[in-house]
């Protein structure tokens, strides 16, 4: 076959096998970025070195958190709506932390507010996400993969479909023309905890970014994080003993081993490795 032939064949919509092929390393610093979570600390836990990293290189980064996280705790008496106030509140504090400002910011910080573990790729959550898009106008976007094998929570599945959905219809001129802005066609997708990474972001200098953001969800400590109960704020004469801060240092631990695996996959130090779509 000629290479004109080989051309010709190449980026037929449907058929192209799924290889491991190389691994890509760092897109260029966009200028805005939109991450879309299921639950109100999944982008943290998804991207948040790589968005930290964004940030301090002057990146705009926009949370849209499709859930109000109101099944986010194993005590049955819990008051729900002192919950989700709560679950919004460590949100927009674990935001400020990964994007390095002291004020608030609460436009780059979206509820959508639909019950958490009810989450459904249905048209009216596919419209709000592609309003956002279309308002928003980011360079690249940032969400669940739902390939994910064995996924156990259904949330993260359906953000997964959402966002793809949403991200089709954003970009073409005849899905929801009622609703403007103009479309949108963002330059490229990140899919995290990826069934087939293809693509790692480099994190060396932000893992603590990413851990001290995540640690603002303090309702989610114990059954998110493993850790039992918050660490105490040490005095001067005790200083910060071992017993204290083990938990929030295990966690962090484990941030940090994982940041090396991902990493490796690019013969890279730490990184956040996502499968990258970048024909739109």
């Amino acid at each position: 076959m000629t290479e004109a032939g080989q051309r010709s064949r190449s980026g037929l919509p449907v058929g192209d096998l799924l290889t491991t092929g190389p691994v890509t390393v760092d897109l260029p610093v966009p200028e805005t970025a939109l991450a879309i979570g299921a639950h109100p600390d999944d982008i943290e836990f998804g991207a948040g070195a790589t968005l930290a990293r964004w940030a301090e290189a002057g990146c705009r980064i926009v949370h849209l958190v499709l859930t109000d996280g109101s099944k986010g705790s194993w005590d049955p008496n819990t008051d729900l709506a002192d919950l989700v106030a709560a679950r919004q509140a460590e949100c927009r504090t674990a935001a400020r932390v990964l994007h390095g400002d002291s004020a608030e910011r609460p436009d780059d910080v979206i509820f959508l507010g639909r019950i958490d573990g009810e989450l459904t790729d249905d048209e009216a959550t596919r419209r709000d996400v592609v309003r956002v898009i279309r308002e928003i106008r980011p360079n690249v976007i940032l969400g669940h993969d739902p390939w994910r094998r064995y996924r156990l929570h259904p949330d993260h599945r359906a953000a997964g479909f959402v966002t793809l959905g949403a991200v089709v219809a954003a970009r073409d001129p005849h899905f929801f023309d009622d609703i403007g802005p103009s479309p949108h066609r963002p330059s490229a997708l990140l899919l995290w905890e990826p069934d087939l990474a293809n693509h790692v972001e480099r994190a060396a200098g932000y893992a603590q970014a990413k851990v001290a953001a995540l640690l603002c969800h303090h309702s989610q400590l114990e059954s998110t994080m493993g850790i039992d109960g918050e660490p105490p704020e040490p005095t001067e004469e005790q200083g910060a003993s071992q017993s204290a801060l083990s938990g929030a240092e295990e966690f962090a631990e484990q941030v940090a081993w994982q940041l090396e695996q991902h990493g490796r996959l690019a013969g890279q130090g730490p990184g956040e490795a996502f499968h990258l779509i970048d024909h739109i």
